[in-house]
């Protein structure tokens, strides 16, 4: 049949278009219909849409199948189209089958056949070109047909109905817009007019294909986007030309496969890019919990994972991380692709992650990553190591936005921690892997130290030896690889490993001085982590020791400040070389305990790049420090101590030093001062004060004879200066010694010695000429040089009688005058009581005058004034002895004159005995100055001073005619207002009382005059000097009268006020005299007094009625001046308890108040305290007084004392008494408050409303747990459904005060009321009225108070119960016995109320499971296969960490199962056995001692199941057995026939295999312990026998009893007899020689690890692959490269095996 004809018969059989009518064209209009509503419903993907079907198609074997996508804005199709997309794909071609569907609705011929490679899924595959194009167009083999989804004029069905299309388009049009030539086009091409809406969003979605678009279809290989319109410049959408090319070097086992993927992308024309993919194929058998109806059928996953060797392919897009064939819009942060047949979401931009299907598949993804990832890094056999890093770039590392893909990242996680997958450093060429968390990380600069370290050819090969760490490969462990790192946990080595490595691997001496020092450059910069760990304790610090060696300390060492070894380097500034202080250093025998770094390292540190890091860490941490010459010096210096011989070296270093010019004039110089010297006794002095030449060639043994130096620590030298040595290579000659240290150490002699502080002998007797003279030349020169003459020395010198004076003797220096002989007679002759000694010049000659500044420096006076002293003084000096006459004051005051006469300076003279007490007065002698000559201006001050008058009745009238000399002594002549003389003789205080007003006037004057007046105003202070109205009283009591203020000084009797008649007018003039006394003259003074005299007079309650009105009046009377109450006092007045209420007590102003009318209406409802106006108190004068009141604080008006309302607010205590009229009052109160702003309520206001006296249909309530009913509550509650306010009570009038009542805390507002509508819901039974309230709430979102009981109403019950007793829902039907289940009592509003407000737990929780099943343990025997299933499957849907936890710790019990019948039973765990070993489970299959599972469980869920059942405590059947095995014996009489064992196996082989797993697997057994392990098998001896080799297996219950069974296990090797009997029936057939093999494995591996028998089924597996493959050589190479197993036991298996 034609197509044509075809068609023609489809519209005329099927839809009745010129035919017979089908009786089905009914159901086909509804089916068209239903499509439409779908269709129009479903958010598609149109694109992805077209790709799907496009790749669901058939194509031609060998052809590259393609997919074109050609839009153009010419309208081929005459439809008035603005654009057509033309899509071109070189399938097989519609065939009639295709088109009998394309022309029906659910009728796809894909449908079945997900497995076969179909991967459309949406229900509408074609029908989606629909939200595109009202009339697409099918051009395909032949067929020329085109489709509408406007009904058929015809039938009146739209969508399927085919039309067949003679012209518009043609072929023609068709080619010209595909652009080849004749028969060329591609078999089919779809044609669609797109809709005017629809090109904009067809033109994004074609723009915005996604390169990675043909990654995972599995037959198209080429797709391309363009746009073809006649002005190019027109065109919007970006061209793309996308492929995809497989490398069909594959890698497959039994249910995976892997090949590379090759995709190129061009846009636009420009250079294409490509990227290529590793590619992994997967299977897995589905779950049957996870089957969904979309799937049915489908029994395999395919997970399929992309990994990118390159940058992604995006175009500027984001990067899918899932795909379902075609890509999702989830960006997963992953760095690789998942694919899957996966369930989508209707907009098909993300797979429905609830969906039990996917999350299947998501469960399979980490074992499918581990096998690909183990493959790309551990099956790389020829790739070099450091190729492995960057594949561990796939690990995903980043956490991904969804969260059920975070589950996958952290199992993937888990299996990568326990995995040998991390590849370790071993500096050869052979590869090793290691589980993450056996691997440790290097720090950067450690392998680098490392590497240069190997390029010199040091041993690294030990770096995995330590502290059982393996280290990461080199190439691995880099910062760009952090994240990955940090990712598998692989965590830095510790510190000790760096401190074992250093040690074995020999980076201190064994590597050059820059790797060194880049050694301790990284220690340095890691101090922190170092310095408390075991690098401390290796040698590390090189040195060269007292010998000259090389030698090395310990961090340890140089770090312990107590007796810490110091190392050193030599200053790199300092010209000395360092090897000049190393060869020293060892001369002093390291003394110093300084030790210099070799010279090698000296150069290397200060030419080393980062010296500055590494010197400030040797400084500050290793201590070590650089010396100068002249610093070594001091240290050297300093360890000398008490050896001569050292100090002798000292002394020869530094003179060699100062040779060398090393050190400077200055430095040798400082040295020298504090050089230690040997004495002549050869003792070493470290301290000196000089050093002195030897006695016997000195000046000053002869002037001086004995050493007065002695005693100041002067040094006399030692005869060993002057020897000839050699020291550290350097020679010195005779006398060259001394010569230095007198230049350099001040060994000195008289004149330049410094004289000692002690006196000599030859002072104390007469000098000759000469010796005096010699005497003045040393003082001479040492004052030239500066030098200050120690005290005794000088005072000796001055108090010797040695020099020679014109009176008869010798005198002391200090007694004696060198002046001129003129002027001595003149002070000769003016007194006439004193000698004077002068030098005798006549003895002395002329020379005695060039020592005049010496003389001068030990005594010698020289002037007038000088003389003038003496004389002064030795009358003094006199006078202290002996009173001096009349006579001899009258001739001393006759010398002042005849000074003053002869114009000779008589200050001196004055001085020496104006001080002194000699002249006679009042007060006995005195000295003059303070003395007085009286005169009648002194007469006043008489009465208040004892002054000193000179006395006359001695002297006479003479002495006045001394004035002047009086005066010049500082004798008082003349009282001229020397008011200090007054003050300064003042009398006792009690001789001060009762003064005239002349004598208070004088003191008035002495304190305005004098700066100080403190010592009279104290000798006044508690004297009664002041005459006031009550009499003499001291000035601190009294008051001096003010006409402002004085009124206060009339509130109370008793203030004394000075009495200005006795004074007059006068006395106002001195206020400030009077302040200064303690008078009170203002205001301020006056008003602190009386506020303590009111406040005392308040506290003692003293203050009568008369006290407060004359204080008012006062108050009034300073009303306006400007004369202020203090803070302090104001606050008395304001709040002191002074004023008299009528409540009883006084009280503050502030909390009284002044009664008026207005006050009526409030009363009845409070008390307060209104001021006592009654006649026994106040009386109404009190009122005169309303405006002084008021300023004080008394509220004198009703709306200034609102604010008292609070306090004196006093409710009944039966509220049923409260009438509402003084409801209304107070509520108009609150009104008027908030009216004027005033804050309504406070705390005391709402302390004092908070008791029950407002009326609700609940009984009497406090406001804050009151409603008030309005028209918003009716649509919710009626008034009595809940704490409303009592409307029949108070009437309507009380909405009027809604605004109010809300202040006071009444609740209004519908939505603020469900905590009180909710209290109220316990007293309530009314089924109805529950549940209304219950909408009520929910609607407005309430939730009770956190920790408050919550309770759910149970119809049924009629009963309140806690909602921890409820559950929204029993998904299992297993709780309804324990719980109440909501779901069936309330509806849904309801239900989401009680989950997030009443805190009802939505379903059972994992604990109410583990109690559902303890129930079940302690109540049957036997459990239903229903409710066991559902609780397992629970328990698997659930599997967490803490799932396990707490099924271990709760259960007691599992279920148990034989397999010929379904009962279930329920025993203890602990004679339950996972049946792991499918050999033992027949033994027992019959016994009841395996768990339970559901036989149509997935292999999956089965093995998590008994991971489950083993966390609980079930065994494993088969660890458990191994243990409980018994040996039968072999029968007596057995013919045993010995055999060859190379007949049986490879001994060789097996030992080599046996060593290597004993030495790499997790046993990391040592050498000698596995050579023991094998020795046995060395000395077999191997025996035939014909009968079964039997073993019985015991299996004993908690009950007792014990189950036995038998089984012939062909082997047997009895280790004490070593030897190995065996069957021999295997050799000739395969299903037996697989069980020997088995079987004789298992023998071999429990006789080798019979101290490890956890590692028995993994070594039994690997020799029975070996026996197996015959134990070749080959064969054995392979197994242990795969395996990872290194051998290292070469010796023992050639000495063991020597012929081979």
């Amino acid at each position: 049949m034609k197509p044509k004809e075809h068609i023609e018969k489809i519209r005329r059989c099927k839809f009745s278009i010129g035919g017979e009518p089908n009786p089905l064209r009914e159901d086909l209009h509804q089916a068209t219909k239903n499509l439409s509503t779908e269709l129009y419903a479903k958010d598609v993907h149109f694109l992805m849409e077209l790709i799907q079907n496009a790749e669901d198609n058939k194509y031609v074997e060998g052809a590259s199948p393609s997919l074109e996508f050609i839009i153009t804005s010419k309208d081929i199709t005459a439809t008035g189209a603005p654009a057509t997309l033309l899509i071109f794909n070189n399938e097989k071609g519609f065939s009639v089958e295709n088109i009998e569907s394309i022309c029906s609705v659910g009728r796809s011929t894909k449908k079945g056949n997900r497995s076969s490679g179909y991967i459309g899924e949406k229900g509408i595959g074609f029908k989606s070109v629909f939200l595109l194009a009202s009339r697409p167009y099918i051009f395909s083999n032949g067929y020329q047909i085109r489709f509408d989804e406007k009904p058929c004029p015809h039938c009146d069905i739209g969508y399927i109905v085919p039309e067949w299309v003679d012209e518009k388009p043609t072929l023609h049009d068709i080619k010209q817009i595909y652009g080849a030539g004749a028969g060329s086009l591609p078999t089919t091409t779809i044609i669609l007019p797109l809709k005017s809406d629809k090109v904009k969003p067809v033109k994004q979605q074609l723009s915005n294909i996604h390169p990675e678009v043909l990654l995972f279809l599995s037959k198209i290989r080429h797709l391309s986007v363009r746009e073809d319109n006649e002005d190019p410049k027109l065109n919007t959408v970006n061209s793309v030309s996308i492929s995809s090319e497989i490398e069909f070097c594959t890698r497959k086992n039994m249910n995976a496969e892997s090949y590379t993927l090759h995709l190129s992308a061009e846009e636009n024309g420009d250079h294409g890019k490509e990227c290529s993919y590793y590619m992994w194929k997967q299977k897995f058998p589905v779950r049957f919990e996870n089957v969904v109806e979309r799937r049915e059928g489908v029994e395999e996953w395919v997970v399929t994972l992309a990994f990118p060797n390159q940058e992604r392919l995006h175009r500027g897009r984001s990067l899918p991380g899932v795909y379902a064939f075609l890509p999702t819009e989830m960006v997963t942060n992953f760095p690789f692709i998942i694919q899957a047949d996966f369930v989508l979401a209707s907009s098909r931009e993300t797979i429905l992650l609830d969906n039990k299907w996917n999350q299947g598949i998501l469960e399979c993804v980490p074992s499918a990553f581990m096998s690909a990832f183990k493959t790309l890094v551990i099956g790389s056999d020829q790739a070099p190591i450091s190729s492995l890093p960057p594949i561990f770039r796939f690990l995903p590392t980043d956490s991904s936005p969804f969260e059920k893909l975070n589950y996958v990242r952290e199992k993937i996680k888990e299996k990568i921690l326990e995995e040998s997958i991390i590849p370790i450093e071993t500096y050869k060429e052979q590869k090793h892997f290691y589980k993450p968390c056996e691997v440790g990380r290097l720090l950067p600069e450690f392998w680098d130290i490392l590497a240069e370290a190997q390029a010199k050819g040091q041993y690294l090969h030990n770096l995995s030896s330590h502290n059982g760490w393996k280290i990461l490969s080199s190439s691995f462990d880099k910062s760009e690889y952090d994240h990955i790192l940090n990712f598998v946990e692989v965590k830095y080595v510790d510190t000790d490993w760096y401190a074992k490595c250093i040690q074995s691997s020999n980076l201190v001496d064994g590597v050059s001085e820059v790797v060194y020092l880049k050694l301790l450059l990284f220690i340095a910069t890691n101090w922190l982590i170092f310095k408390s760990s075991n690098m401390m304790n290796i040698s590390l610090i090189k040195y060269v020791d007292s010998d000259g060696n090389l030698s090395h300390f310990t961090l340890g060492q140089c770090s312990n400040c107590n007796g810490a070894k110091q190392v050193v380097l030599a200053d790199p500034s300092s010209s000395c070389p360092c090897t000049w202080l190393i060869d020293w250093n060892c001369e002093f025998e390291c003394k110093t305990s300084r030790f210099f770094m070799p010279k090698e390292t000296h150069e290397a540190i200060w030419c080393f790049p980062r010296r500055q890091t590494l010197w400030e860490w040797l400084v500050n941490q290793v201590h070590v420090t650089t010396l100068k010459v002249d610093t070594f010096a001091q240290v050297l210096c300093r360890s000398i101590k008490s050896n001569s011989k050292l100090a002798i070296k000292y002394a020869h270093f530094l003179y060699h030093s100062f040779s060398k010019s090393y050190i400077s004039n200055n430095e040798v110089r400082d040295l020298c001062g504090s050089m230690p010297l040997v004495d002549n006794y050869g003792h070493v002095t470290e301290c000196r004060k000089g050093v002195l030449v030897p006695a016997h060639v000195s000046k000053w043994a002869d002037l001086i004879v004995s050493n007065p130096w002695r005693n100041e620590h002067y040094v006399e030298l030692g005869k060993e200066y002057l020897q000839k040595s050699c020291y550290a290579g350097q020679n010195t000659d005779s006398g060259k010694l001394i010569e230095f240290l007198k230049s350099h150490a001040e060994a000195s002699d008289i004149p330049d010695i410094y004289p000692p502080n002690a006196g000599f002998a030859a002072v104390d007797t007469p000098l000759t000429k000469e010796n005096a003279l010699l005497l003045l030349a040393w003082i001479q020169n040492l004052k030239h040089k500066g030098v200050r003459l120690p005290e005794r020395f000088l005072k000796c010198m001055k108090e010797g009688n040695w020099l020679k004076v014109t009176a008869a003797g010798r005198r002391a220096p200090s007694k004696c005058f060198l002046i001129s002989s003129s002027l001595g007679r003149i002070l000769q002759s003016g007194s006439a009581l004193v000698d004077i000694p002068l030098i005798d010049e006549s003895f002395y000659g002329p020379q005695i005058n060039k020592y005049l500044d010496e003389l001068k420096t030990i005594g010698v006076m020289t002037s007038c004034e000088e003389a003038c002293k003496f004389i002064g003084t030795e009358l003094m000096t006199r006078a202290a002895s002996l009173t001096l006459t009349k006579r001899h004051i009258f001739l001393m005051l006759d010398f002042i004159q005849h000074l003053r006469q002869n114009y000779l300076p008589s200050d001196h003279f004055v001085n020496s005995i104006k001080d002194q007490s000699w002249l006679k007065t009042s007060h006995g002698l005195r000295s003059p100055i303070g003395s007085v000559l009286y005169d009648s201006g002194w007469k006043v001050a008489s009465q208040i001073s004892a002054v000193p008058f000179i006395d006359k009745g001695y002297f006479g009238e003479e002495i006045y005619n001394f004035k002047e000399v009086l005066e010049l002594l500082g004798v008082v002549v003349g009282f001229n207002e020397n008011y200090q003389v007054v003050i300064g003789h003042l009398k006792s205080p009690s001789d001060l009382a009762n003064l005239s007003a002349e004598a208070v006037f004088l003191i008035l004057e002495c304190i305005q005059f004098l700066r100080d007046s403190s010592k009279l105003v104290n000798s006044l202070k508690r004297t009664n000097c002041l005459k006031t109205n009550m009499g003499f009283r001291t000035p601190s009591e009294c008051f001096l009268y003010d006409p402002v203020w004085g009124c206060i000084l009339e509130v109370f009797n008793g203030l004394p006020v000075i009495d200005d008649k006795f004074y007059g007018e006068k006395i106002f003039t001195y206020k400030d005299e009077l302040k200064k006394m303690g008078v009170v003259v203002d205001f301020q003074e006056a008003i602190q007094k009386f506020e303590y005299l009111f406040e005392q007079m308040v506290s003692q309650t003293s203050l009568n009625q008369q006290h407060v009105l004359s204080f008012l009046s006062c108050y009034r009377l300073l009303k306006g001046t400007e004369c202020k109450f203090p803070p302090s006092f104001s606050s008395i007045i304001h709040d002191k308890k002074w004023l008299q209420t009528a409540v009883g007590g006084p009280r503050s102003p502030r909390k009284c108040l002044l009664y008026g009318p207005e006050w009526k209406a409030i009363s009845s409802i409070t008390r307060l305290p209104f001021i006592d106006d009654s006649d026994n108190c106040y009386g109404k004068r009190i009122h005169e007084f309303k405006e002084e009141l008021k300023s004080i604080g008394v509220v004198t008006e009703l709306k200034d004392g609102l604010n008292l309302l609070p306090k004196y607010l006093n409710f009944p205590s039966d509220p049923s008494i409260i009438t509402r009229e003084s409801v209304f009052s107070l509520l108009e109160c609150i009104r008027v408050r908030m009216q004027r702003d005033i804050v309504p309520i406070g705390d005391d206001l709402m302390e004092k409303m908070s008791g029950n006296w407002l009326k609700t249909h609940a009984g009497y309530r406090s406001p804050k747990k009151c409603l008030l009913f309005d028209s918003n509550w009716s649509s919710y509650l009626r008034p009595t459904d809940g704490p409303f306010i009592d409307e029949n009570f108070y009437g309507h009038e009380i909405v009027s005060f809604k605004k109010e009542l809300h202040a006071i805390g009444v609740t209004i507002d519908v939505k603020e009321g469900c905590f009180l509508v909710a209290s109220h819901l316990d007293l309530l039974s009314d089924d109805d009225t529950i549940v209304q309230i219950y909408r009520y709430l929910s609607e407005h979102k309430w939730k009770p108070v956190e920790k408050s009981p919550r309770k759910i109403w149970i119809p049924e019950s009629a009963k309140w119960v806690y909602s921890e007793q409820c559950l929204i829902h029993d998904q299992d039907n297993l709780f309804g016995s324990k719980f109440y289940v909501l779901e069936d009592i309330y509806e849904e509003k309801i239900l989401q109320f009680f989950s997030i407000a009443m805190e009802v737990r939505n379903k059972p929780s994992l604990d109410d499971y583990v109690n559902l099943w303890n129930d079940w343990e302690s109540s049957v025997e036997q459990l239903s296969y229903d409710k066991c299933c559902k609780f397992w499957m629970f328990m698997l849907k659930h599997s967490t960490k803490k799932t396990g936890e707490k099924l271990s710790n709760g259960l007691v019990k599992l279920p148990a199962a034989t397999s010929s019948n379904n009962e279930i039973f329920l025993l203890e765990k602990n004679d339950i056995f996972i049946p792991d070993n499918l050999h033992l489970k027949k033994l027992f299959e019959q016994e009841r001692v395996f768990v339970w599972y559901p036989h149509n469980l997935a292999p999956l869920a089965r093995a998590e199941l008994f991971d489950m059942y083993r966390k609980i405590g079930a065994r494993n059947i088969s660890e458990f057995l191994c243990k409980c095995k018994e040996e039968s014996p072999l029968q007596n009489g057995v013919q045993l026939e010995k055999v060859d064992p190379g007949s049986i196996y490879n001994a060789k082989g097996l030992v080599k295999l046996i060593l290597g797993f004993l030495s790499c697997s997790s046993l990391k057994m040592e050498p000698n312990k596995r050579h023991e392990a094998v020795q046995g098998l060395l000395n077999l001896s191997f025996f035939e026998t014909a009968d079964p080799v039997t073993v019985s297996y015991s299996l004993p219950l908690s009950s007792g009893n014990v189950i036995t069974k038998y089984d012939n296990r062909m082997v047997r090797w009895e280790r004490q007899s070593s030897k190995f009997f065996t069957q021999m029936n295997w050799q000739n057939d395969s299903a037996c020689l697989l069980k020997y093999a088995t079987y004789f494995s298992e023998a071999i591996s429990e006789g080798v690890l019979c101290e490890n028998h956890d590692h028995v089924p993994e070594l039994s597996k690997l020799i029975t692959l070996a026996f197996l493959l015959k134990f070749n050589d080959e064969a054995i190479e392979f197994l242990m490269e795969s395996g990872n197993l290194h051998f290292e036991d070469d010796e023992f298996l050639n000495s063991s095996f020597p012929s081979d």
